[in-house]
């Protein structure tokens, strides 16, 4: 049995021990270890890359091989509504012996679950739905989800229950699909704290929703090691990225070139026992940036030196 196969088997078998559990419990995931013992180094994290970082002009088949040969196990991959496409990617894939471990849901920005138009709502859950047909076909772990968006027309208040709400019609082709709903912070003034991020998290009391943890999102007003040992095993995917403070404001840079202090956020990751994926989220380049990309994954966050 793979081990993808076995993780959708840990969940739909651990229902009601994650309806049970507590703002600090384990819940169902992939993370092997219990919170309370260290993983050992190097960390058994799979290195997954951001389908938009390889280049655009090859072809799928190309692309996948490319993220392969340059030391990469798992793509995030994006929407895709056109089946025939659908299948392209799963094709070039599968030839290339590499995971798409996951989805990037693309219609929760435009049009988020938080609206208060009815029409604008359905938009966004029908954009999930295809998400996660497409997670299934492609035999995905999860989705990511930017639940909800705070802004001059949308509470705090009413983009919490608002998104919930929805989120909970979304629960059931989850299930169905066995695939998780992975929630994410990104800078949408919502879910400011980790704390909160748990509480959002646990009112589900599903082990179908869980956290996407971005380690870049939440340096500007956070450490990340903080919140990785908050969250804990609600974690069931990484984003990787790195973010420097300057005089005049910030910019996002490669991994390492950074305000993360990535030995204490490799050591919360281990503390937490997380084995999942972790994807780089960075800008796209040729075969010779997404090698030494790959090469900064295993340094920083694996633990793998040479």
């Amino acid at each position: 049995m793979s081990n993808e196969a076995s993780r959708r088997d840990f969940l739909k078998t651990s229902v009601a021990a994650a309806c049970g559990a507590a703002l600090g419990g384990a819940a169902a995931g992939r993370s092997g270890a219990s919170a309370s013992v260290a993983s050992p180094s190097p960390l058994p994290i799979k290195k997954g890359v951001l389908l938009g970082m390889l280049p655009k002009q090859l072809s799928y088949a190309d692309r996948f091989k490319m993220a392969r040969d340059v030391g990469f196990e798992a793509v995030q991959a994006y929407t895709t509504p056109d089946q025939h496409e659908a299948e392209e990617i799963k094709k070039a894939a599968d030839d290339a012996k590499i995971k798409i471990d996951s989805v990037m849901n693309m219609a929760h920005w435009e049009y988020p679950l938080s609206s208060s138009d009815p029409a604008v709502v359905e938009k966004s859950l029908d954009g999930m739905r295809t998400s996660l047909r497409n997670a299934k076909l492609w035999e995905s772990y999860s989705v990511l989800l930017v639940p909800a968006v705070v802004n001059p027309q949308t509470s705090y208040h009413d983009a919490w229950t608002r998104s919930q709400t929805q989120i909970r019609k979304l629960i059931p082709l989850a299930r169905e699909s066995g695939v998780v709903i992975a929630v994410e912070e990104v800078w949408n003034k919502f879910l400011l704290s980790p704390l909160e991020f748990a509480r959002y998290i646990d009112e589900f009391k599903s082990p179908w929703v869980k956290v996407w943890f971005d380690v870049g999102n939440v340096v500007l007003y956070g450490y990340p090691q903080d919140w990785i040992r908050t969250l804990g095993r609600r974690i069931v995917e990484l984003h990787l990225k790195d973010f420097k403070r300057l005089e005049d404001g910030y910019k996002w840079v490669n991994l390492g070139d950074g305000d993360i202090n990535w030995p204490e956020v490799r050591k919360a990751l281990a503390e937490i026992g997380y084995s999942g994926a972790a994807t780089t989220e960075l800008e796209g380049g040729d075969e010779a940036y997404l090698r030494d990309v790959s090469k900064r994954v295993d340094r920083l966050v694996l633990g793998v030196s040479g």
